[in-house]
């Protein structure tokens, strides 16, 4: 085979022509996109973003930084076992902060003793135990307190942990005239 074998190259554009193209291209299709979203707001912007992909729409959960409960209920009780002074004083520290979030977990362990007498539900016997212990955390932020039960039994507990909810939410300041 020689040189003479093979066909012409065909006359047209340079390689780098079609390159520089596609990047200008990509270019202004950024500053479309910059100014098409100038007058909509970080959150907005990303709801759309996940939407467009097909993402849900859920709030991310909170995340856990720390946790104390209230460990060793009697069977089928949700009396307090012990006095929650430290619970209380642990969450008052942790509750300082107004950018978390206090959630109560009550749990069972899955025994047949341990479910509430007159419904024979575990899960409100869960419940009832979350809700003393919230009860008792009521002094410190009520508004941050939420209760939740365990869906797999566990111990005959109830577990207190403080999750960070995100920045806080500042809107515009307002003076009222002297």
């Amino acid at each position: 085979m020689n040189a003479s074998d093979y066909p012409d190259a065909p006359t047209g554009k340079p390689l780098w022509l079609i390159t520089l193209a596609d990047l200008a291209l990509l270019l202004v299709g950024f500053l479309v996109l910059l100014q098409a979203t100038q007058h909509i707001g970080g959150k907005d912007l990303a709801k759309g973003i996940r939407e467009g992909f097909g993402a849900n729409d859920a709030e991310p959960a909170p995340m856990p930084v720390a946790a104390a409960g209230i460990l060793d209920f009697a069977p089928g009780s949700a009396i307090l076992p012990t006095t929650p002074g430290a619970l209380v004083a642990w969450a008052r520290e942790a509750a300082r902060d107004p950018r978390v979030m206090l959630t109560v977990t009550g749990s069972t362990d899955g025994t047949p003793a341990d479910i509430d007498r007159v419904t024979g539900s575990a899960a409100i016997l869960a419940a009832d135990r979350a809700r003393t212990v919230a009860a008792a955390l009521a002094a410190v932020a009520p508004s941050r307190v939420a209760i939740v039960t365990a869906t797999k039994p566990g111990r005959r507990a109830a577990i207190v942990s403080v999750a960070f909810v995100g920045e806080l939410q500042t809107g515009p300041v307002r003076r009222t005239p002297q």
